[in-house]
């Protein structure tokens, strides 16, 4: 049964911003600058948490993710954002002279909005490759700019598994020159040349694990590597917009504008949820724009 939650919910809000991450809470803390009743919704469980610290954001560079965060609520609380812990179900439109919501957690809360900023990331789905689920954000990567310094001049590997890999390893060729590419997909001739161009050495053939000492192969057993990187499948947590009729791409990839607004007005979207490439820096300069649409589209409505 839906209850409504007497410390948050069906009194409403101007805006419920879904997603505690970096475009949430930089959201959150726009709009609550410009003196608006904000609630983030906040599963607390944050993409980058196995990661021993964000890289690229200026003067936060190397901060551990659960401190960025830990700042950021903070700063969100002394503009008075409000936090509610969950998951949203779903989230519906509600009739009335503009747009208007009700979003629905999975506990039953519901928390009334005139304007939603969804901004819940994505999942990682990594190959079905053993290792690699328990090294992710050690042993196992998959973003060069946020990891690749730290790895810089160690043999490193790519794990062949994604059309996104061969890219992958030319990019990583520039942290290190000891680069094995691990074929486990046919690859191109084309993508061979370039890699062979990029003195990128190449094993053909099943990987049969991925582990802190290397990569175990069916071609040359272990292969030592100090880290592997892996191009996962990006799937945006966006499943609860699917009765509001937001338009997607040709890759279900839910659309937005310049400024982080969907089809349906009144429901904006920014981070990793539309952008797989965003990293945290601009992750958080996303949720900041679409914050600033939202209070202008709250002005203008009045």
């Amino acid at each position: 049964m839906e209850r409504s939650d007497g410390g948050y919910g069906e009194d409403g809000y101007e805006v419920v911003v879904i997603g505690g991450g970096a475009a949430g809470l930089n959201a959150a803390l726009v709009l609550g600058r410009a003196r608006r009743r904000v609630a983030v919704v906040d599963s607390g469980q944050p993409r980058n948490a196995p990661a021993e610290g964000v890289h690229g954001f200026l003067s936060r560079d190397g901060v551990p993710p659960g401190e960025l965060l830990a700042i950021g609520r903070d700063e969100v609380a002394r503009y008075g954002g409000r936090f509610v812990p969950g998951r949203v179900a779903r989230l519906e439109q509600v009739a009335g002279d503009g747009p208007s919501f009700r979003v629905v957690l999975e506990d039953g809360t519901a928390l009334a909005a005139a304007r939603v900023v969804v901004a819940s990331g994505l999942r990682d789905e990594l190959p079905d490759v053993p290792g690699l689920r328990e090294g992710w954000g050690d042993y196992a990567l998959h973003c060069p700019y946020c990891h690749g310094y730290e790895v810089a001049d160690e043999p490193l590997g790519i794990l062949g598994t994604h059309e996104r890999s061969p890219h992958q390893a030319l990019l990583v060729r520039q942290w290190s020159s000891d680069v094995v590419f691990f074929a486990v997909r046919p690859l191109s001739d084309e993508d061979r040349a370039a890699l062979t161009k990029r003195d990128v050495r190449i094993v053909d053939g099943p990987v049969r694990a991925v582990t802190a000492a290397g990569v175990e192969t069916a071609a040359e057993g272990v292969v030592p590597r100090r880290a592997v990187f892996v191009a996962p499948e990006f799937l945006p947590r966006d499943g609860f917009l699917d009765g509001l009729g937001c338009e997607r791409d040709d890759a279900g990839w839910v659309r937005v504008d310049e400024w982080g607004a969907t089809s349906v007005p009144g429901v904006y979207a920014a981070g990793n949820v539309v952008d797989a490439m965003a990293q945290v820096v601009s992750a958080a300069a996303a949720g900041a724009k679409a914050a600033a649409a939202v209070n202008a589209d709250l002005v203008f409505q009045a």
